[in-house]
């Protein structure tokens, strides 16, 4: 492993995924039971993506007072079947959720019958449960969330709101294996906001795959600006960015 810093954001470069999240592993582990010696209990948002996989599974196994974390997830498509495994709370129940026993875990509904209602509804959640750990993927268009570039706002008044999907980052949903076309990937989402997001008392941005180079290369070496709204990361307090060789090929 090696490491720099750019700006305010710690960089950790791996050689390959599992080394990758076993230590993201490790680090989550280890800032949860530093937050426990002081906190009742732990807000975490996960991000819900293939990028994932291996921190999720590397959760699976680790000694994790889950009866103290509150759990979220970051976005959810908009009108997908509530059974479809490509949905978000989906993908998250099956990889941990239905096998840690979390406080509380509290899902999105993108098939709510008013979904600004839905908006408001997880927003009161966030705000009663401030977010102390954010788990972020970065997309191939350098979105944070469903925060695609033309989205994004770095002063964003709201906590959650519904977002149309760019290309790109539909495209990425069938490069990543969740979808096989795109005319199958739902165009709009809710999503936490930038605002929301970076309010996390820590970030660890999980980012492995050649699919991932140009956005890392942006995050770390594009001026800070919505047009790539992960370089919002670079003056973050407390984030950590986990990539891998592919990922980090272009830096």
């Amino acid at each position: 492993m090696r490491e720099f810093k750019k700006e305010k954001l710690n960089v950790k470069v791996f050689e390959d995924r599992p080394q990758l999240g076993t230590a993201a592993a490790d680090t989550f582990t280890k800032k949860v039971v530093e937050l426990l010696e002081t906190k009742e209990y732990v807000n975490v948002i996960f991000a819900s993506a293939p990028s994932q996989n291996e921190f999720l599974a590397e959760l699976n196994n680790r000694d994790v007072e889950w009866d103290r974390i509150n759990a979220f997830h970051m976005d959810e498509y908009v009108g997908l079947d509530k059974d479809h495994p490509a949905g978000f709370g989906n993908f998250l129940k099956d990889r941990l959720f239905q096998n840690v026993s979390c406080r509380e875990v509290h899902y999105m509904n993108g098939n709510a019958s008013d979904i600004q209602q839905e908006c408001k509804r997880y927003a009161g959640l966030l705000t009663e449960y401030p977010t102390d750990i954010v788990i972020l993927g970065i997309g191939e268009n350098t979105h944070l969330a469903f925060n695609d570039p033309h989205v994004a706002d770095f002063n964003d008044p709201l906590i959650v709101k519904v977002v149309d999907l760019d290309h790109d980052c539909r495209i990425q949903q069938v490069n990543d294996g969740c979808f096989p076309s795109i005319d199958q990937v739902p165009t709009h989402a809710l999503t936490i906001t930038m605002p929301a997001l970076f309010k996390s008392t820590f970030a660890y941005a999980i980012v492995p795959g050649t699919f991932k180079a140009n956005a890392i290369a942006h995050t770390i070496n594009s001026d800070i600006s919505e047009l790539y709204p992960s370089t919002i990361l670079r003056r973050h307090d407390n984030a950590t960015l986990f990539i891998d060789e592919n990922s980090a090929s272009k830096l």
